[in-house]
């Protein structure tokens, strides 16, 4: 698996575009995020459709206007960055409406989000060879209130050279050994829905696999995690980092089930490494080549996520 193209590090002054994939976005959180990214010294610009309504309840506009404003924020180069203001659902609907031609044209930039955006972390990866972060966004309680999990984000966008050995408290050993890749994942039931589609990659074989969710009852982790075995989607990969899995269960009934479905790939793996869904969250670069070292719990990159 290749390491992929890595956009520029962010400076004073840069402007970043908002954008909103997936679901609704409330004003107020949007605004105190906002009001962040200029205590930053960016200048965020939102993109038309952000705090759009649709019937449906659960999605920023529609489908069409969702893709145009991710595509004419990526398309514009005097925009140095592009960053998701919240997850939930939708990305998967809109992404077949991008002009990936016309993006792929375009300079490339950091791409910010995770949860439902995983569709697009993925797309990125196989449509534009692009590292990406699967990191906090912009009208999200987490970001909004967890000075951890801003002063992270922050550093990997200016300074990225401070944040090559990510680094997590509660970050322990599942299976023991050492393993090198380029990073890949982000939330595991994008990754099995998206099985199928022009965007997935044909397997994670070589790659230093992240994992996390949401809201997933451990038996839909397990047929989540049986389909991507079965596929074959799983053989070959080089290590596993296991992050958050907000309400999901106990946590040792989401464990046992890890090691019954993933200790038997042989692969090194570590488990609650503090991303995802869960305060104090890590910004995760995608796309990256990475040393982990299971026996340690520490995932060291190679190279810094930003030039």
């Amino acid at each position: 698996m290749p390491a992929l193209i890595r956009p520029r590090r962010l400076v004073p002054g840069d402007r970043i575009g908002v954008v909103a994939p997936s679901g609704p976005v409330p004003r107020e959180r949007l605004d105190a995020g906002l009001d962040i990214l200029r205590s930053w010294g960016l200048d965020p610009v939102v993109a038309p459709h952000v705090l759009d309504d649709h019937p449906s309840g659960y999605l920023a506009g529609t489908d069409r206007d969702r893709a145009d404003d991710l595509q004419q924020a990526w398309c514009d180069q005097s925009l140095a960055a592009v960053l998701c203001a919240r997850g939930g659902y939708g990305a998967q609907r809109m992404v077949d409406l991008l002009d990936w031609d016309a993006m792929g044209a375009a300079t490339p930039k950091a791409f910010i989000g995770y949860s439902d955006i995983t569709a697009l972390h993925e797309a990125f990866a196989t449509r534009l060879g692009l590292a990406t972060l699967h990191g906090p966004m912009a009208a999200t309680e987490t970001f909004l209130k967890d000075g951890p999990t801003q002063d992270h984000l922050r550093r990997t966008l200016f300074t990225p050279d401070e944040t090559l050995t990510p680094t997590s408290p509660t970050a322990r050993t599942l299976v023991p050994g050492r393993a090198a890749g380029v990073t890949l994942g982000g939330c595991v039931s994008l990754l099995a829905s998206d099985l199928g589609t022009p965007y997935s990659r044909p397997s994670a074989a070589g790659g230093i696999l992240v994992l996390e969710d949401i809201g997933e009852e451990p038996y839909r982790l397990d047929r989540i995690l049986t389909q991507l075995l079965r596929s074959g989607w799983l053989d070959g990969v080089a290590g596993i980092v296991l992050g958050s899995w907000q309400d999901c269960g106990p946590y040792p009934a989401v464990r046992s089930l890890m090691t019954d479905l993933l200790g038997g790939l042989g692969v090194p793996i570590v488990e609650e490494f503090g991303f995802g869904h869960c305060e104090s969250t890590l910004t995760v670069p995608l796309g990256v080549p990475a040393v982990l070292d299971a026996d340690a719990a520490t995932l060291t990159y190679e190279v810094p996520a930003l030039v």
